[in-house]
């Protein structure tokens, strides 16, 4: 009978050593998933704690400082050493800083800050073709497809296929391009067609046209040129030179 009894402790302590194994094998699996979902409440709270500092900090926004020239969507990004744990129990899950593949950033800075999100794996994407073009010395523009803008030869680059990122906003293969200055950048011509004609609206003259995709959406076009509405054709254009 105490034979019987070990028996089944010893039984009942292996089962328990395997649920924690099994829940050790999950967890990180769980925690992945968990890092690439935009959720909306997350934006919501970190817009609060946003608000928050700004009410106690003379209207200063916790940003990280960014040069003048970078572009602006990708220009206030969310600090959270200064809202966190103050103003925010703690950094969410899918942020940068946490391991996700977000990046917490401000539109509408000055009138009414509004936080969205950035999805970096379109930058690890970007940075994969530079490498490339580093390692080849130059790159293969295969044609101008606006005022210093260029489409790229992948093939004579190296590349087995053409490198593409998903659109946040309509889930799309975007195609990258090259300025002349020799940036790479998302190409959101199909968002922005989509949204704009298939929509029948009609943005005035010498309007960056990028701002109608951030409206209803929870992401900023990232890692993107200025845009302009050409009512002629009906499309968008690639707004200046970018020598």
């Amino acid at each position: 009978m105490m034979k019987n009894m070990i028996k089944k402790r010893i039984s009942i302590l292996l089962a328990g050593c395997m649920a924690l194994l099994l829940g050790g094998c999950m967890y990180p699996g769980e925690q992945l998933q968990q890092s690439q979902i935009p959720y909306e409440d997350n934006v919501k709270d970190v817009e609060e704690a946003v608000d928050a500092f700004r009410q106690d900090n003379g209207n200063l926004l916790p940003i990280v400082t960014k040069e003048e020239d970078t572009d602006y969507y990708i220009k206030y990004i969310i600090d959270f050493k200064k809202i966190v744990p103050r103003y925010l129990a703690e950094i969410p899950g899918n942020a940068y800083e946490e391991g996700g593949v977000y990046q917490y950033t401000i539109v509408n800075e000055e009138d009414d800050p509004t936080v969205k999100l950035i999805d970096l794996r379109m930058a690890e994407t970007i940075r994969s073709v530079k490498l490339q073009i580093d390692a080849q010395g130059y790159p293969a523009l295969a044609e101008e497809i606006g005022p210093g803008v260029y489409k790229l030869d992948y093939k004579k680059m190296g590349f087995d296929e053409e490198p593409v990122v998903r659109s946040p906003y309509s889930g799309k293969d975007l195609h990258l391009v090259m300025s002349g200055k020799g940036e790479i950048y998302v190409d959101y011509t199909p968002d922005l067609y989509d949204l704009l004609a298939e929509t029948e609206q009609d943005p005035p003259d010498n309007t960056d046209i990028r701002s109608y995709l951030v409206e209803d959406a929870m992401f900023v076009p990232a890692y993107s040129l200025p845009y302009a509405w050409d009512k002629k054709e009906k499309k968008p254009v690639y707004m200046s030179n970018q020598e």
